[in-house]
């Protein structure tokens, strides 16, 4: 079964009895157990037929046998994260989602370090797996790719051999791509990361996370602090995120569409001093990109010579505000919005300006979204 079928068929058999071709959406908090042969579901925070439809689903998308769905992606994070022990080490890509950051943060109390680092610098790649001070505490490297709000591309082959080498768990989140355009797993990462709020879902109105693995090991650990910790996915929000994760494929052919012609009308803008997409060919990553991904990513951010906020205020088919992926195409700027929590000194050296723009295209025509960005940015030579 093909990407685009197993997006629509896994996890929405038609309904036994009545035939429905949408499963139905079981809202109970517990179960009468002694109409189950064999008993299976006792309690809706550890389980629940419609949340079991939504991970058949995203397991099947990257070819694992298990996925966890949870309240939303940090509470997914955090769940990855909980694999972790005092005195162990986290390696980190040094361009990661604000939200992320702060989570991190966290770990410190536990007595876990986190250490950041470009892991598209091969030098750091060497010292991860030379021993001594590089990799000797390692126990888990965290990558996104591309990476946010920057556009890095890491070469997951290549770091998930490395990792593995000193014994360590390769996450790799991949919310900008969405398994549409990268499955990770497929390039030796142990767990994938998602907010399913953002691509998966797509309609800007649920919150969700994932993790998806092909571990019983994990399958088992993630379960249980899941069912512990109670940070598990409503049934409603399941069903919701099973739902546009059916159209996932045609958006994002669509966002990407959008934002390759949108960075293609920057590139000569006196304005914009420079835009990061791994699908342009200037790009550092873009031949990378081209290997491990089937597309330039639907998110492209860019340099801005002049005052953010009066650029936001200017678009009309963009809306200012945090988040992507959606159907609707938003604009905003990290330094006053998603990577507001990074100390700016601590930001701008990780190379996250005051004006960096970041654009998150929506499903609509393309005509109307590049003729509505280049106004705005040019109004700003005036």
């Amino acid at each position: 079964m093909r990407f685009d079928t197993r997006l629509v068929q896994v996890g929405q058999d038609p309904e036994p009895g009545s035939g429905d071709v949408v499963p139905a959406l079981h809202l109970a908090a517990t179960y009468d157990r002694t109409v189950q042969d064999p008993p299976r579901y006792f309690y809706a925070r550890g389980e629940n037929p419609t949340r079991d439809d939504l991970q058949r689903s995203l397991a099947a998308l990257e070819g694992a046998r298990f996925a966890t769905v949870y309240a939303s992606g940090q509470a997914a994070a955090m769940t990855a994260l909980s694999l972790l022990r005092p005195g162990q080490r986290l390696l980190c890509g040094d361009d990661i989602y604000g939200g992320t950051y702060q989570l991190l943060q966290l770990l410190e109390r536990y007595g876990i370090r986190v250490s950041f680092a470009d892991l598209t610098d091969p030098a750091v790649l060497n010292r991860l797996d030379g021993g001594g001070d590089g990799g000797a505490d390692v126990a888990m490297v965290w990558v996104e790719s591309p990476s946010n709000p920057l556009l890095k591309v890491v070469d997951l082959a290549e770091i998930a051999e490395r990792t593995h080498r000193i014994g360590a768990l390769l996450v790799v989140d991949n919310t900008l791509a969405s398994p549409a355009l990268q499955q990770p797993l497929q390039w030796g990462a142990d767990v994938t990361v998602y907010s399913t709020t953002k691509s998966i879902a797509g309609h800007l109105d649920v919150l969700g996370g994932a993790l998806v693995y092909d571990d019983p090991e994990l399958h088992e650990q993630f379960l249980a602090y899941r069912t512990t910790t109670g940070n598990m996915a409503g049934a409603l929000d399941c069903f919701l995120v099973h739902r546009g994760l059916k159209t996932l494929g045609l958006r994002m052919a669509r966002q990407v569409d959008n934002a390759q012609r949108m960075v293609e009308a920057l590139r000569d803008e006196p304005s914009v001093v420079r835009t990061h997409y791994p699908g342009l060919a200037t790009h550092p990553g873009h031949a990378l990109a081209k290997r491990q991904m089937a597309g330039g990513g639907a998110l492209f951010s860019f340099e801005y010579r002049h005052d953010p906020e009066k650029l936001m205020s200017r678009v009309r088919h963009f809306t200012s505000a945090v988040s992507l992926g959606g159907v609707r195409s938003l604009i905003e700027c990290p330094a006053l919005m998603t990577h507001r929590p990074i100390p700016r000194e601590e930001r701008l050296a990780r190379g996250i300006s005051d004006n960096l723009i970041r654009v998150s295209p929506g499903i609509e025509d393309p005509a109307d979204l590049v003729a509505d960005l280049i106004a705005a940015v040019r109004a700003g030579d005036r």
